[in-house]
Parts: C-alpha cells; sequence; structure tokens
C-alpha cells in the first residue's frame, strides 16, 4: 500500500505539473486557474470566481483521480502478462486507456461543458499521460510485483 501511495503522488504531481507548464506556454494561464477548472467539473462555473479553497479543491480531485488510476493499474497489473514485458509500451496503452476514460467516462458526469475534439490537443495530452502517469505506474508496478 506504501508503494502505490508514493507512485500515486510521483504520478499526480508529474501529471498536475505538466498540466500547469501546457497551460502557462499556450494560453498563459496561472496554476490557479488550472486547478480552479479540476473544481469546476464538481461546483461548475463558480469554481472560478472562488479563492484559494477552490484551486485546493481541485488539487484534491485531481490527486483522488490520480490515486484511483494508480491503483487501478497496480490491481490489472498481475493479471495482464502482456504488461510484464515492456514499461514503455505498457506506459503507452495505459495512457491511452486513462485519456479514453477521462473522455468518455469521467467528464461526462462532470459540470464541465463538453468541448470540440482537436486532434492536436488531444494527442498532447495523451503524451502527458503516457510520460506522467503511464511510465512512473509501469515501472513501480513492475519493481513492485518482481521484488
Amino acid at each position: 500500500m506504501t508503494t502505490i501511495a508514493w507512485v500515486g503522488l510521483l504520478a499526480g504531481s508529474l501529471d498536475i505539473l505538466s498540466a500547469f507548464v501546457q497551460a502557462w506556454l499556450v494560453r498563459g494561464t496561472s496554476p490557479v486557474i488550472v486547478l480552479k477548472y479540476v473544481a469546476s467539473g464538481a461546483v461548475g462555473k463558480a469554481a472560478f470566481a472562488g479563492g484559494w479553497l477552490m484551486a485546493l479543491l481541485g488539487l484534491l480531485f485531481h490527486f483522488i483521480i490520480a490515486y484511483s488510476f494508480t491503483a487501478l493499474f497496480f490491481m490489472i497489473y498481475p493479471s495482464i502478462k502482456f504488461f510484464h514485458k515492456s514499461i514503455a509500451l505498457t506506459a503507452i496503452i495505459y495512457g491511452i486507456f486513462i485519456y479514453i476514460a477521462m473522455d468518455l467516462v469521467v467528464l461526462r458526469f462532470t459540470k464541465v461543458p463538453p468541448g470540440a475534439f482537436h486532434l492536436d490537443k488531444a494527442l498532447i495530452a495523451t503524451a502527458i499521460l503516457i510520460v506522467a502517469i503511464g511510465l512512473p505506474v509501469a515501472y513501480f508496478a513492475r519493481k513492485f510485483y518482481r521484488d
């Protein structure tokens, strides 16, 4: 359980830091606004009028999601023998899975209005998920189950 906690913290941190950097580079958006956007999934547009507490709520939601995907991976890893062969390929598959699950399932149950699909944005988001979540969880799950 300790391993999952540390890996979830690592993956969640890498993912949110990537989101901060991407939002700042592409739109000049601050990390606080990114976190309020995450909170708006539960609270709606009112999240953007909130202060630091709303940003902290967004951070909490972000880490709940990151920990959920980390724990899920650790649960399914022993059953999917293909994952044991290649960390890189496993990270790619899991990153794509996370993108699809978030886009087609999780976001549908939030107050975030659906946006138009843009392939370039989807590819960047998927690449971030592969590197920030897929690689760490694949690497540490393999290490965990080998030790």
